[in-house]
C-alpha cells in the first residue's frame, strides 16, 4: 500500500504548479494582448519608507502597485498632457513618494508627429503609486529629440537627478547629426527642473547604435556627488559633479574599454545592448563612497557575452580591472544586466539573462550578489522556467532591479511564442543564502 501511495503522490506532484515549489516565485504582472503595445522594458522601485509598497512599470504607460509585499498587485495607466511614451524609470524618495520618468508624446500620435520625444517627463505619486500627477518636464529643446532617460535620488535631501540622450534628430544618418548626454536636477521633489545641459565633450551620431552616446545612468555619492557613466563606440565614459550638478569635469574620463561596442548581437533577440549602470555605496559599511559600473560585452567573442563590474574608490579617477559577474563556463551568453545596491548593507545585486544551461536560445534569468564590494559574486537562478525568444518581435532594451533593507526585487521581460510578459520576484537576502 505504501508504494501505491508514493506513486499517487508522485503523480500529483507532476500536476502541481511549478511556482509552488519554486525557490523564488515569479509574479506575472502583465502579458501581451491584441491591440495594445506589448509590455517590456520594465522598471521597479521599493518605497524607501515602506518596503511592502513596491511599484513596477512597463511600456508604454503602465504602473503595477503592491502594498502587501508582492502578494497582490493593481495595474494603473498613466496619462499626461505631455504624453506617456515608454522608457519607464521608477524611483522612490525617502518620504515614500514615487517618481515615474518616461518619454513624451504630446500629440498622442507617436512617430508620425514632430513633437514626439520633445522632452523628458516625470510624474509623481504621493499615494504609493495608485495615482499620479500630470507631471513636469525637462530637456524641452525642439526640434531635438530626448530619449533613454534615467534618474536617481540623493538620500540626504531628496534632490533628484536625471540624465538622458539628446538627439539632434533621432535616427538621422547625416554625419553632422549629433547625440549628447544631458543632465537635469530637481531640488523640490519634481516641482521644477534646472539645467538640462550637456555633460559630455565627445558627441555621438543619431543612428542609435554603437556610435551613439547612450545609456547614461546617474548615481549620488555620500556627500551629494553626482556620478554618471555612458557608452560610446568601444568606450565607457564617466563624468562627475561635486556641486550637485552645477559644474562637471571639462572632459569626461575613460572608465573602461567595451570590446565591440555596446550594441550586442544576441541570437533570438531583436536588439540588445550592454550599456553601463552606475551605483555608489552610501551605506555605513567599509565600501562607503565606492562607485561601481556594471555592463556587458563580447570581449571573449561574439558567442560569449559576459557581465562585468568595475569600481573606483577615488571618485572615478581610476578604475579596477573588470570582474566577471557570471560564474559559468565560457562560450555562453549572459546579457541585459542591471545593477543596484542595498544602501542598508552595501550589498550589490545584478540581474541578467543567462543561457549557461543550454546549447540553444533557451533563456533563464539569474541574480548575482556580492557582499564584499564586488570582489566575488554568488549566482542564483531566479526564473522558474526558461523561455525561447524570437528576433521577429521587440523584446525591449533593459531589465531592472531594486533593493532596500534586505528586500530585493528584480523585474524582467520574458517571451513565449513571440508574446512578451513582465515578471518580478520579491526576495529576502536571507533566502538567497539558504
Amino acid at each position: 500500500m505504501s508504494s501505491i501511495l508514493r506513486a499517487i503522490q508522485l503523480c500529483l506532484s507532476l500536476f502541481l504548479p511549478f511556482s509552488l515549489a519554486a525557490q523564488f516565485p515569479n509574479i506575472l504582472l502583465d502579458t501581451a494582448v491584441p491591440g495594445e503595445y506589448p509590455p517590456c522594458e520594465p522598471s521597479i522601485a521599493i518605497n524607501l519608507a515602506d518596503t511592502d509598497n513596491i511599484v513596477g512599470a512597463a511600456i508604454l504607460d503602465k504602473a503595477y502597485v503592491t502594498k502587501d509585499g508582492g502578494k497582490n498587485w493593481e495595474t494603473v495607466r498613466l496619462t499626461s498632457p505631455y504624453g506617456v511614451f515608454g522608457d519607464p524609470c521608477v524611483i522612490s524618495d525617502t518620504k515614500g513618494n514615487f517618481y515615474y520618468f518616461h518619454l513624451a508624446d504630446p500629440s498622442g500620435k507617436g512617430r508620425s508627429e514632430e513633437g514626439w520625444l520633445d522632452r523628458i517627463v516625470s510624474q509623481k505619486s504621493v499615494d504609493g503609486g495608485l495615482s499620479w500627477d500630470k507631471g513636469t518636464f525637462m530637456g524641452h529643446h525642439p526640434p531635438k529629440d530626448q530619449d533613454k532617460e534615467w534618474a536617481a535620488v540623493d538620500l540626504r535631501n531628496d534632490h533628484i537627478y536625471a540624465t538622458w540622450t539628446q538627439f539632434d534628430n533621432y535616427g538621422d544618418t547625416s554625419p553632422d547629426c549629433e547625440s549628447n548626454i544631458l543632465f537635469a536636477r530637481s531640488k523640490n521633489r519634481n516641482k521644477k527642473w534646472q539645467f538640462s545641459n550637456p555633460i559630455n565633450q565627445k558627441s555621438g551620431d543619431c543612428i542609435d547604435d554603437d556610435d551613439t552616446t547612450e545609456g547614461a545612468v546617474p548615481t549620488v555619492g555620500p556627500n551629494g556627488e553626482v556620478y554618471v557613466s555612458w557608452a560610446l563606440r568601444d568606450t565607457l565614459f564617466f563624468n562627475r559633479s561635486l556641486n550637485k550638478g552645477k559644474t562637471w569635469l571639462e572632459e569626461e574620463l575613460v572608465a573602461a574599454v567595451q570590446e565591440e561596442g555596446w550594441a550586442l548581437d544576441i541570437p533570438g533577440i531583436f536588439r540588445a545592448n550592454g550599456m553601463p549602470v552606475t551605483v555608489c555605496d552610501v551605506s555605513d559599511g567599509s565600501n562607503r563612497g565606492t562607485i561601481y559600473i556594471n555592463y556587458a560585452d563580447q570581449s571573449k567573442g561574439t558567442d560569449d557575452t559576459d557581465i562585468w563590474l568595475i569600481k573606483s574608490t577615488d571618485k572615478g579617477n581610476t578604475w579596477s580591472t573588470p570582474t566577471r559577474v557570471n560564474d559559468d563556463a565560457p562560450n555562453k551568453h549572459q546579457f541585459f544586466s542591471w545593477m543596484t545596491i542595498d544602501q542598508s548593507t552595501g550589498y550589490l545585486y545584478v540581474v541578467f539573462y543567462d543561457r549557461r544551461a543550454y546549447d540553444d536560445i533557451q533563456t533563464d534569468v539569474y541574480l548575482a550578489f556580492s557582499k564584499d564590494g564586488g570582489e566575488t559574486f554568488t549566482n542564483v537562478k531566479i526564473s522558474e522556467t526558461p523561455f525561447v525568444p524570437t528576433d521577429k518581435a521587440f523584446f525591449g532594451d533593459y531589465t531592472h532591479i531594486a533593493a532596500h533593507n534586505g528586500i530585493i526585487c528584480p523585474i524582467w521581460t520574458r517571451m513565449d511564442e513571440g508574446k512578451t510578459s513582465v515578471l518580478p520576484t520579491v526576495i529576502q537576502q536571507k533566502d538567497l543564502e539558504k
